[in-house]
């Protein structure tokens, strides 16, 4: 008897696929990259097919000493047409810097957890929120403007966030003139149920207003809630090459979801994302030599689905 074919959700056709490796991904990291290896790195991913990559962070190099080279890499790299290169900003000093820089994108992030956001930025929620104004001037039409909700499915000091705050965030977000926003899982605490629930919930009430999610996969759901996202509508995802990252102020923090784990995935799955698979996967298996460690993305050790192998010989018969 043949079982009844399962009930799927109606996915996206296109996903966009953001790379996030030479800012998530290395600012953790134990020793520090070379400059010239973060842009041989950016450069390559920029012909991969990937629609973003957050090239670096405009921040303090005492807080985060991995991007302290943040100009001399975004003012190096290889601008190719249809990528949109990011900086994620903090404040005032670090959007000027970006500015200078010339990056297409400010990305902009608080905590809906106000004692994440003390450890992480040392200022409330509304203090930050009231830096963002500054910014949003300073930009102008100069760049685009991308705000992100960190701890947005909870945070490991105060539990989980009502999704009625992440969302009133965000429209705090849009009133004060950004154009976009992400919903982070900062520390993987994040559920498939709850992400259906709070996407479905942000396109309901935002339908026009494009929305990243950005997951971690601390505690291994990381891929299982981007499915959960596609069905509820979402067609934008952050990841990180080689499935490297993680928080530098949140205990536990462990790397984000594999860039090449995802588009595998959604390759698998009959949705389109414009990547090449083969180039992404030769660049995160030369990630370990770069780094000095391995990395936890899973198709560049176990190759993809697709990639078979010969019959072994047929076992001669005991003589």
């Amino acid at each position: 008897m043949i079982a009844p074919a399962l009930h799927c959700a109606d996915l996206p056709s296109h996903v966009f696929v953001q790379e996030v490796v030479t800012r998530d991904g290395l600012q953790i990291e134990p020793r520090f990259l070379p400059t010239e290896d973060k842009v041989a790195l950016i450069d390559a991913l920029s012909q991969t097919g990937v629609a973003k990559i957050e090239v670096t962070s405009f921040v303090s190099p005492r807080a985060v000493p991995n991007l302290a080279d943040a100009g001399a890499v975004a003012r190096a790299i290889q601008r190719r047409a249809g990528v949109t290169y990011v900086a994620l900003v903090p404040n005032l000093r670090g959007a000027e810097a970006a500015l200078e820089a010339d990056m297409d994108e400010l990305n902009l992030v608080l905590s809906v957890s106000e004692t994440h956001n003390l450890a992480n930025m040392r200022m409330t929620p509304a203090q930050s929120l009231e830096g963002f104004h500054a910014i949003v001037a300073a930009a102008g039409t100069a760049a685009t403007l991308n705000g992100s909700i960190a701890t947005a499915f909870g945070c490991p000091f105060e539990g989980a966030q009502s999704p009625e705050k992440v969302l009133d965030l965000a429209e705090a977000y849009l009133a004060a003139g950004l154009h976009s926003v992400t919903l982070a899982d900062t520390t993987g605490m994040a559920n498939p149920r709850q992400v259906a629930g709070l996407v479905s919930a942000f396109r309901a009430r935002f339908p026009g207003v494009p929305l990243t999610l950005h997951f971690h996969n601390t505690r291994g759901m990381g891929l299982a809630n981007v499915v959960a996202a596609l069905e509820a509508g979402a067609d934008r995802f952050d990841a990180s090459l080689g499935g490297i990252g993680g928080c530098p102020f949140a205990p536990g923090a462990t790397g984000n979801i594999s860039t090449e784990d995802l588009v595998h995935m959604l390759e698998a799955m009959g949705v389109e994302t414009g990547v090449d698979l083969p180039a992404l996967l030769a660049l995160a298996r030369s990630l370990p030599a770069l780094l000095g460690h391995d990395i936890p993305g899973q198709v560049a050790k176990a190759g993809r689905s697709g990639d078979l192998h010969p019959a072994p010989a047929p076992l001669r018969a005991a003589q």
